[in-house]
């Protein structure tokens, strides 16, 4: 226990004095929290714009009830000059323009962006719907459509963007420290050393992990205490110290990707650009920035290959929604279970010394 204590103090120390590791391990990760934080603060359901052209009687007649919530859905401007209106939706600088003929409604979009344009007539289709309801004399349907989320008012865009960077920047982390600290020990015969010194290599071993997890716990207290500050308004659910375990487990299996880079790697460029390689791509795939619920199939099932997407969504589950403990017992496992494989395929390639 000596030994890995003084090993753990030294490994610590050197990272606390590499300025460059200390800031993409920790400052640069939180940097992405405070800006995605602060532009996503306020974020809601944004407008459609849309040009009024003349009088569009379905807009300027319907009861101050119901055009309450079309201006919750379209910000409106009125023109009487019909080919500029075109204009600016062929340009792209509004998402519709209507005119009313007669009984005819009529929308005129454009096609270089179809979400849009069809999502702009779905709404004023339902509009023109529920004036031919009026007309016909009917005051009350018979059905009618009343929309909640499934989650409380209270959760904000920082709460689904907390537990995923989190994930980032201890995959980040785990996999540099590894890979840099195996190959730069290697190339400066530190590990030759380490090897002939009356030292086990369980004890290096030891310390290199009890190291890498202490990280791993302040990058999570760093971006939980700037999340939680009042202008970000992190709240956090029951059993968010289930995060605790869960890091560990995906700190073993990053660690082992980095273990997996340097043992490759013959240099530390080359361990940088192999780790990069890995990571980046996996916190892309893996949800960290945005979401892939709505990528196809194949990507979707891709993703569930890599310890990252287990670990993003097991934290949103105990950070986030609420879910008990047990919920994070699947993604442990199989972090463990991924840490362990790629670890004996690292060691396969491990070797003391450059050849």
């Amino acid at each position: 226990m000596r030994a890995i204590g003084s090993l753990a103090r030294a490994m610590a120390l050197g990272f606390v004095r590499d300025r460059t590791a200390l800031f993409f391990t920790v400052f640069f990760p939180l940097m992405f929290l405070v800006i995605f934080g602060g532009l996503f603060k306020d974020s809601g359901v944004s407008k459609f714009d849309i040009v009024g052209i003349g009088q569009v009687a379905i807009f300027d007649q319907m009861p101050p009830e119901a055009r309450a919530r079309v201006d919750a859905a379209f910000a409106i401007e009125h023109t009487d000059d019909r080919d500029a209106a075109l204009a600016k939706v062929r340009k792209g600088d509004v998402d519709a323009a209507v005119e009313q003929q007669g009984s005819r409604v009529v929308v005129h979009y454009s096609l270089a962006d179809p979400v849009k344009a069809n999502t702009v007539q779905g709404i004023l289709a339902a509009v023109v719907d529920k004036a031919n309801l009026a007309l016909a004399g009917v005051a009350t349907p018979p059905l009618a459509l009343d929309a909640q989320p499934v989650e409380d008012e209270s959760i904000s865009a920082i709460q689904y963007m907390t537990p995923g960077l989190i994930g980032w920047a201890v995959a980040v982390g785990a996999t540099f420290a590894a890979a840099m600290t195996l190959v730069t020990w290697r190339q400066k015969k530190l590990l030759r050393r380490l090897r002939l010194a009356p030292i086990r290599t369980t004890s290096i071993i030891s310390a290199r992990v009890l190291v890498t997890v202490a990280i791993a716990m302040v990058q999570l207290g760093i971006f939980l205490a700037v999340a939680l500050l009042p202008y970000f308004g992190l709240r956090l659910s029951d059993y968010w110290w289930m995060s605790v375990p869960l890091l560990i487990a995906a700190t073993l299996a990053f660690m082992a990707i980095g273990l997996l880079a340097g043992a490759w790697a013959k240099s530390p460029e080359a361990a940088s650009a192999i780790a990069n390689l890995i990571v980046l791509p996996m916190a892309f795939l893996s949800g960290s920035f945005f979401p892939v619920d709505a990528s196809p199939a194949w990507l979707r099932t891709l993703s569930q290959v890599f310890p990252l997407k287990h670990l993003n969504d097991a934290m949103l589950d105990v950070m986030v929604r609420g879910d008990g403990p047990a919920s994070t017992l699947p993604a442990i496992g199989i972090l463990l279970a991924f840490a362990v494989v790629v670890a004996a395929i690292a060691a396969s390639l491990f070797r003391w010394d450059d050849v």
